[in-house]
């Protein structure tokens, strides 16, 4: 098994709770809940990923993908200790540490100044979080693998004052969309890039 994303979310923030929430389809997360993010190749290891999971402490289940390549499951608890359990657990089972995972690896970081109205239609269209508007400053950020965009979504909005757009966390990367003032999302940013960088792991 090779163990693609292990994150660990201390504390979920108002907008990518809420977004999150949003999304899921499973038992659903809330602000201020702590989660963990466990990928893995093959895909179908996920499963017994979630078994473990699920029998060692009171978490719940939000999200299960099983792709063609990658299988990925989200856990969530209003107590962080019961996800870092649940968690530890599972890399004891599987013969693994946090280590293992692999390092995170900035694909593309996009700043875009004094978005125009017909831009920001086109990325509201397919978006879940708050609305981009003409005259903003838009961030388009994309991650390798993909469930590590969730840290860049709670850390941007933990680091300033932006307006958390959209996120995608499957497939093969993932991809984050924050606005507001320029000055305020490229702080946003450079705290991003801190926390993706600083976290351990193997190279691909």
């Amino acid at each position: 098994m090779q163990l693609r994303t292990y994150l660990l979310i201390d504390r979920m923030q108002p907008q990518y709770g809420a977004l999150t929430g949003k999304i899921m389809q499973g038992e659903i997360p809330v602000e201020g809940m702590a989660e963990i993010y466990i990928e893995t190749a093959p895909a179908s290891d996920i499963y017994k990923v979630m078994d473990v999971a699920l029998k060692t402490t009171d978490v719940r289940a939000g999200a299960l993908a099983v792709e063609r390549e990658y299988g990925s499951l989200e856990i969530h608890s209003a107590h962080q200790e019961a996800v870092q359990v649940a968690g530890r657990r599972v890399l004891e089972v599987l013969g693994l540490t946090e280590n293992d995972r692999l390092k995170p690896d900035i694909l593309s970081m996009t700043v875009i100044t004094n978005v125009n109205a017909f831009e920001a239609q086109l990325v509201n269209r397919t978006s879940f979080g708050g609305l981009l508007l003409a005259g903003q400053t838009l961030c388009v950020l994309e991650v390798l693998p993909a469930a590590y965009i969730v840290l860049a979504a709670n850390v941007a909005e933990k680091a300033a004052n932006i307006t958390l757009v959209n996120y995608t966390s499957r497939g093969r990367s993932g991809r984050l969309y924050i606005s507001g003032t320029e000055s305020e999302v490229r702080q946003a940013r450079d705290a991003v890039v801190k926390a993706i960088e600083a976290l351990p792991g193997r190279a691909k």
